[in-house]
C-alpha cells in the first residue's frame, strides 16, 4: 500500500512506526463561524482515509484539534459583542453536527487548544531552554534562524524567505519569527480571553497548539499529519520547526498529506464572490451522502470544481448504485430455500453479518474478481477513490451484460462486496433508496413497455439509447 508524502513529493510504502497501529493527526477548524464546504471536502477524505486503513487491518488512532482561541474568534465575538468562549462552543457544537451530517464519525477524539494551555506553556518553556525561542515584551517567539531547515515541507529556503506582514513587531529579531506566546496585558487587550504564564497574561499562537497536544496524545514522532494544501506554508513547517526542536527527533511524522483547493464553478470560494457555501446551504439542497460521493469523485489531492451539475450528477450516481443493489436483492430473493432459507428471516444488520460468510475473492464469477481486484488496487495506490469508484461503475455495466444467472453464494458475495464499499466510502449503498410513487412507477411501466415493442421490431439501438438515459438517471435497467 503506498501513500503520498508532501515531503519526498512521491509515493512511498505505508509502514507505521507502531508496528498495525497507526497515529493519525489532522489540523481542525477554528470554530468562529459554520464550516464551509472546503471543510466538508478535507474532513470526508480523512474519514474515508481512516475507513479504509482499518478495512485493511490497522488500528488507527485519529486525533483532531479545535482551535477555539484565536484573533478571528475574537474579533467575530466582538462584531456580535458576545463572549468569544461561548461563541466558540456555539460553533464547535455545529462544526460537530456538520461533520455527522456527512457521515464523518471517524475520529476518536477532538482536543481542544483552551483544554491544553499547560501542555503549551511547557512546550514554550523547553522551546526557551534549548535556545529556539526567545522572550520579549510582546510574547514569546520561535526563532527560525536557529532552524536551518525551516521550511522543507513547502520546499522553501529559510535565506530567501520574505515577510508579508503589514505590521511588523519591532521587538522581534526577525520578521520571519513566529509567536508562541501572545502577551495580552496591555490596555487595548481589555475583555479577550488570557491564561496566566511565566512571561505575563496571554494567550497560545497558532501553531504551538498543534504540537502541544500531539506530543501530550503520540509523543514526539507520529505516522500521518493531515490538512489543506493551503496549510503548508507556515502553519505545518512551523510545527515540524517547533517539535523537532524540542525533542531534537527527526521525522516529526512519516507521511505527510494533504487535500487540494475546493473551488466554486472554478472560481477560489469567497464571501466576497458571493460562491461561499457552508455545509450546512449544501444540505438544504443534497443528502449528505451526495456530497461524500462528490467529494470522493475526485483524488484528495487534486483540485475540485463544486458545481449543481456535478452535485446533481452524483445524486444521481449514488441512485444508480443502490438501484443495483435492490436488483441483486431481486435476484437473491426466489433462491433463498433450503440452505439459505434462513436469510429471509433475519434483519438487515444481521444479514450483513452472515454476507461475511460469502467472499468474493473466492468467487467463480470472473466479472466479480476483475473488478474487486481493480477496485482494492486503485484503494492501495494512495487512495485513489476516483478509480475505485469507477471499478464499481464498470461492474455495474459488465453485470448487466454478462445477464448470467448466477449461484446465490455469488450473488451474496457480490453483496458483500458492496456492504464493503459502503463501509470504506462512508455511504450505506445497501439502504433502501425510498419507493417511488405511483405516477412515477406508472411512467416506468409505459416507458419498459415501449422498449418492449421496440425489441420486438428489433430496434435495438433505439431500446439501448432508452436504457442508457435512464441508466444516467439512476434507474438500473436488466433486458
Amino acid at each position: 500500500m503506498k501513500i503520498y508524502s508532501t515531503m519526498s513529493r512521491e509515493k512511498e510504502d505505508l509502514k507505521s512506526l507502531f508496528k498495525d497501529k497507526i497515529k493519525l493527526f489532522v489540523c481542525g477548524p477554528t470554530v468562529y463561524d459554520n464550516a464551509h464546504i472546503g471543510h466538508g471536502r478535507t474532513y470526508i477524505s480523512f474519514d474515508t482515509i481512516k475507513r479504509y486503513l482499518e478495512f485493511k487491518g490497522y488500528s488507527v488512532f485519529y486525533l483532531q484539534n479545535i482551535t477555539d482561541i484565536d484573533d478571528k474568534i475574537i474579533n467575530r465575538a466582538k462584531e456580535r459583542d458576545v463572549d468569544s468562549k461561548l461563541l466558540a462552543k456555539k460553533f464547535e457544537k455545529r462544526f460537530i453536527e456538520d461533520m455527522a451530517e456527512l457521515n464523518v464519525k471517524s475520529v476518536n477524539y477532538f482536543a481542544r487548544a483552551t483544554d491544553h494551555i499547560d501542555e503549551i506553556i511547557d512546550q514554550i518553556q523547553r522551546l526557551i531552554d534549548k535556545g529556539f525561542a526567545y522572550v520579549t515584551e510582546t510574547g514569546v517567539y520561535f526563532e527560525v534562524a536557529k532552524k536551518g531547515d525551516f521550511g522543507k515541507l513547502a520546499n522553501r529556503n529559510i535565506d530567501e524567505l520574505e515577510t508579508h506582514r503589514i505590521n511588523v513587531d519591532s521587538s522581534k529579531k526577525s520578521p520571519n519569527d513566529f509567536a508562541l506566546w501572545k502577551n495580552r496585558e496591555a490596555p487595548e487587550y481589555a475583555g479577550e480571553p488570557v491564561w496566566p504564564s511565566p512571561w505575563g497574561a496571554g494567550r497560545p499562537g497558532w501553531h504551538i497548539e498543534d504540537t502541544a497536544i500531539t506530543e501530550k496524545y503520540f509523543g514526539p514522532q507520529y505516522d500521518i499529519h493531515g490538512g489543506g494544501l493551503d496549510l503548508i506554508f507556515p502553519h505545518h513547517d512551523a510545527e515540524i520547526a517547533q517539535m523537532e526542536a524540542v525533542s531534537g527527533k527527526e521525522p516529526l511524522v512519516q507521511y505527510w498529506m494533504h487535500t487540494g483547493f475546493l473551488n466554486v464553478n472554478g472560481e477560489k470560494m469567497s464571501k466576497s464572490l458571493g460562491n461561499f457555501i457552508t455545509i450546512r446551504d449544501l444540505l438544504e439542497k443534497y443528502s449528505g451522502e451526495t456530497f461524500r460521493l462528490f467529494v470522493l469523485a475526485t483524488h484528495y489531492r487534486s483540485p475540485i470544481d463544486f458545481s449543481e451539475v456535478s452535485l446533481h450528477q452524483a445524486e444521481k450516481n449514488v441512485a444508480r448504485i443502490k438501484n443495483f443493489v435492490e436488483v441483486i436483492d431481486e435476484k437473491i430473493a426466489p433462491k433463498l430455500t433450503g440452505d439459505y432459507a434462513y436469510l429471509a428471516d433475519l434483519s438487515d444488520s444481521e444479514v450483513r453479518e452472515e454476507l461475511l460468510k460469502f467472499d468474493y475473492n473466492e468467487t467463480d464469477y470472473a466479472t466479480l474478481k476483475e473488478y474487486t481486484t481493480d477496485f482494492f488496487e486503485s484503494m492501495d495506490d494512495d487512495f485513489s477513490t476516483p478509480k475505485a469508484i469507477a471499478a464499481v461503475f464498470s461492474f455495474i455495466k459488465q453485470f448487466n451484460k454478462d445477464d448470467e444467472d448466477l449461484a446465490i453464494e455469488d450473488l451474496l458475495a457480490i453483496k458483500h462486496w458492496f456492504a464493503d464499499i459502503s463501509q470504506i466510502l462512508g455511504i450505506d449503498f445497501l439502504a433502501k433508496e425510498e419507493s417511488a410513487s405511483g405516477n412515477d412507477e406508472e411512467l416506468l411501466n409505459i416507458i419498459a413497455d415501449v422498449r418492449s415493442k421496440l425489441r420486438a421490431e428489433k430496434q435495438y439501438d433505439l431500446s439501448d439509447e432508452i436504457r442508457d438515459k435512464l441508466v444516467e438517471l439512476g434507474i438500473e435497467v436488466s433486458d
